[in-house]
């Protein structure tokens, strides 16, 4: 391992090496080349801002940028936690920056976005785990460009009083927390985490504020068997979850946890139907699929779905 993987992940220094195999045909995209990619990247450096596009080696980056798609990611570029499937750097987190959510406002504005996705690194070190960040950035953009949408991906907040209430409050269009893999794999693929406080956190967002539209996504190809898949999925419904996403892991390093196996266009397709079928309003589920790869589009037919559940 490098020195700059080292400094990026000191966590996983002395982790087994997991070779990744190599991807079928139907998971490879293009390189980034576009003029508007790189207009997309110049703006975000330009105000101090992170993407998880970026932190997290999105692999639909490219597309995304191109469209002049980008995913907000506040609170800086430091996790507390360390998940074994996430290239998100682990560490010690520098302060809040105050002036975070008006850039992401204005980089919003110039960018036209009619929707997006704001999510976080996980800072347990917070009082309140970044939740008044995350209000005063639903803040900024609707002052910003009022007509945007905003949907929130947040951490879990795990004993942070009242930080769900805070950010529900704020009336984000969409509450997304996703549960990432099946409850078996938790200690080994997201260790500071707790499957049911996560399905908690996505079951109170509803009833706090029941117009809520509620997000959640896994991967798969992990190791999880299909039944587990479609337990999530009831356990999802249970907590009136609307829109699941479903998408292939790929593994960031070799450090991290490896690919168990490449998941099938074919069983994408039917993992969707299913899903369906269990009462979701939409369900996203390709190889590509993340959690705000096309979010835009989505959230259009989300809310047509709903309307025409209630004409």
């Amino acid at each position: 391992m490098n020195t700059a993987t080292k400094l990026r992940h000191p966590e996983k220094a002395n982790k087994p090496v997991n070779p990744s195999p190599r991807k079928p045909a139907w998971i490879r995209v293009k390189a980034p080349t576009s003029k508007a990619y790189g207009e997309t990247r110049r703006l975000m450096r330009e105000h101090g801002l992170n993407t998880v596009c970026e932190e997290a080696s999105c692999p639909n980056i490219g597309e995304c940028w191109g469209n002049k798609h980008a995913t907000m990611m506040i609170l800086g570029d430091i996790c507390t936690r360390a998940c074994a499937f996430c290239n998100v750097a682990t560490g010690k987190p520098g302060a809040v920056d105050p002036l975070e959510p008006g850039n992401v406002g204005l980089s919003v504005a110039k960018l036209g976005l009619r929707h997006v996705v704001v999510t976080s690194v996980d800072r347990d070190d917070l009082a309140d785990g970044g939740a008044s960040q995350f209000v005063a950035t639903i803040k900024a953009i609707r002052s910003e460009t009022p007509d945007t949408t905003v949907e929130v991906l947040t951490p879990d907040f795990r004993d942070k009083a009242g930080a769900l209430e805070a950010v529900v409050a704020a009336k984000p269009d969409v509450f997304n927390h996703n549960l990432e893999t099946v409850p078996r794999l938790y200690p080994s693929i997201r260790p500071g985490a707790r499957y049911f406080h996560s399905l908690k956190i996505l079951d109170q967002a509803k009833q706090i504020e029941a117009n809520i539209f509620t997000k959640s996504g896994i991967m798969v190809g992990l190791g999880e068997e299909k039944s587990e898949i479609l337990q999530v999925m009831d356990d999802l419904r249970t907590a009136g979850v609307d829109f699941l996403t479903i998408g292939q892991y790929l593994q960031p390093t070799p450090k991290h946890a490896g690919i168990d196996r490449f998941v099938t266009p074919d069983e994408f397709e039917e993992l969707k139907r299913i899903g369906l079928s269990k009462g979701f309003l939409l369900v996203a589920a390709t190889p590509l699929t993340r959690s705000s790869y096309h979010a835009d589009a989505d959230f259009a037919e989300l809310r047509s779905n709903r309307l025409k559940l209630n004409s």
